[in-house]
């Protein structure tokens, strides 16, 4: 375990951030550090996903983004699956973009709601065929007890998405997270790290500079 300490966390070079400079809406610069991501590492638009379970514990998977926009940040999943079930009973959750090829991280939370049947319907066919797929077979999380039954389900699940190209499951859900709160973390070497965050008050954002 001595190695934990010896891994390097980033690159020698990493990118400047100046709050004063940020634009007065947290989705605009956060459209512009996925952007610049998006030049320099590997999925960019995977974020962790945190909500809570029955009992109020919590629980994260790694999804991907799929868009920003006035309503909030969107993630799209069945609202059968366990997080779907875990934000119809806690309608609040967490994102965590984490960049470390740039030294950086945007941290989110607020509630959530689900976007529209038709929103939602045209997010799934947007999805490409094998992903479609996979939606159609179920079952997520649920125990697999003999791997064939999954080549059966999916081969079924095939078959079915090939004879209803237009069809979305009634359970695929777009969601939209709707912040409270976005944190924009720019690693430094000297560990002064810069951190921004942007808070709800009366209908407007208010930034705060916060302590490394």
């Amino acid at each position: 375990m001595v190695a934990l300490r010896g891994w390097p966390s980033f690159p020698e070079e990493l990118p400047a951030f100046t709050p004063e400079t940020a634009s007065p809406d947290p989705r605009e610069l956060f459209l512009e550090w996925l952007t610049e991501a998006g030049e320099h590492v590997l999925a960019p638009h995977a974020v962790t996903l945190s909500t809570v379970d029955a009992e109020g514990a919590p629980d994260a998977r790694v999804v991907i983004l799929k868009d920003v926009g006035p309503g909030g940040w969107a993630v799209a999943t069945s609202s059968e699956s366990p997080k779907g079930l875990q934000l119809r009973k806690d309608p609040r959750a967490a994102l965590t973009f984490f960049w470390p090829g740039r030294g950086r991280q945007v941290r989110l939370r607020g509630p959530v709601s689900a976007a529209t049947p038709e929103v939602s319907a045209e997010d799934f066919l947007a999805r490409p065929p094998a992903s479609r797929v996979e939606a159609f077979i179920g079952h997520q999380s649920q125990v697999l007890r003999d791997p064939a039954e999954l080549d059966t389900a999916a081969a079924e699940a095939a078959r079915w998405v090939a004879d209803n190209p237009g069809v979305a499951p009634e359970t695929w859900t777009r969601y939209l997270v709707d912040p409270d709160e976005v944190e924009f973390w720019q690693a430094s070497h000297d560990r002064r790290h810069v951190r921004l965050r942007y808070r709800k008050a009366d209908g407007a954002w208010v930034r705060e500079r916060l302590w490394p």
